[in-house]
């Protein structure tokens, strides 16, 4: 049974996110809210809503490795796995004028994420300050974007139209899509969650590993699908827009959100380690998309690379 409810939930939180994004991605055009702004906002939360609701269902359950161990893991997961493999399917040319701006935000918060690992303890005052620092860096984006001072607003408008592209379903069934879109996440990872309890327990792995690596990865397929989509299609600033955004908000946002709702302790093993392998896979990735401002193939095969020597050491 728990093999079941790990792949139903994964399936919930998938589809789930799938649906709420383009729900509530069509309801805000409807409303008139500008493309660039529903990539910047409804795009990268949705993409990271299972991270949210999993981490959230970790912290009220008392797991804290795999309420942190998610952010963290699917940070990791990001780049080294998800932009391994689009950047395998097609070489992953970069706008810099964009990866200046959003990629720099993108290691101020795993610097943040960092800093609030040595201190041991995501507290409430901290979450408060990652909420404040995501909403000056949205106002900020949203004024540049719309003042086009830089090239990241076409990106953002971008990511609009690719999950939005198609025929208009209509009002109602946008609204009943985003509604049943959240349910899904909820109950998805609350079965996510319990399976990988029952697994940690089962193998006697910790609870840090099950969350850094199979709920990580599980919460990170939305950004998997949309990122080898955009791939296959060559929308490859899409795909690194996708990865950018979403590591951003889940260290300010899901953390964030997390620390003010649920304050809880930072497991040992993953502030000696796995953080700071968020931070060297955030930093490698800046130095191989500002290099030729592409991502090559023999890049990706290297992130590849380091993400199965990751995982094997932390599963050995």
């Amino acid at each position: 049974m728990t093999l079941i409810y790990l792949v139903l939930g994964l399936a919930l939180l998938l589809g789930g996110a799938e649906f709420l994004v383009k729900g509530a991605a069509g309801l805000a055009t409807r409303l008139g809210v500008s493309p660039f702004l529903i990539g910047l906002t409804l795009v990268g939360f949705g993409t990271s809503s299972p991270e949210l609701v999993a981490s959230l269902e970790g912290a009220f359950q008392g797991y804290p490795g795999i309420a942190i161990g998610n952010v963290v893991g699917s940070n990791i997961a990001n780049i080294l796995l998800i932009l391994g493999i689009s950047g395998l399917v097609f070489p992953l040319v970069c706008d810099r004028d964009a990866l200046k701006r959003d990629g720099t935000m993108m290691l101020i918060a795993a610097a943040a994420m960092a800093a609030v690992c040595v201190y041991g303890f995501l507290s409430r005052e901290a979450g408060l300050a990652f909420l404040a620092a995501l909403a000056v860096y949205l106002v900020y984006t949203y004024r540049a974007d719309k003042k086009g001072n830089d090239g990241a607003g076409a990106l953002h408008a971008a990511e609009a139209e690719f999950v939005t592209s198609g025929r208009a379903p209509g009002i109602v069934l946008e609204l009943g899509m985003a509604a049943g879109g959240l349910i899904a996440l909820v109950v998805g990872a609350s079965l996510l969650v319990d399976a990988a309890v029952e697994i940690a327990t089962k193998f006697g792995v910790s609870e840090s590993v099950i969350g850094l690596t199979l709920v990580a990865v599980g919460t990170s397929l939305p950004e998997l699908a949309t990122s080898v989509l955009a791939a296959f299609r060559r929308k490859a600033d899409i795909a690194i827009g996708n990865v950018i955004g979403s590591n951003i908000f889940n260290v300010l946002g899901i953390a964030g959100v997390v620390a003010v709702v649920k304050p809880i302790s930072i497991p040992g093993d993953i502030a000696s380690f796995d953080i700071w392998v968020m931070a060297v896979a955030s930093l490698l990735f800046m130095v191989f998309a500002w290099t030729g401002a592409r991502i090559r193939r023999v890049e990706a095969a290297l992130l590849l690379v380091g993400y199965g020597a990751y995982t094997t050491f932390l599963l050995r």
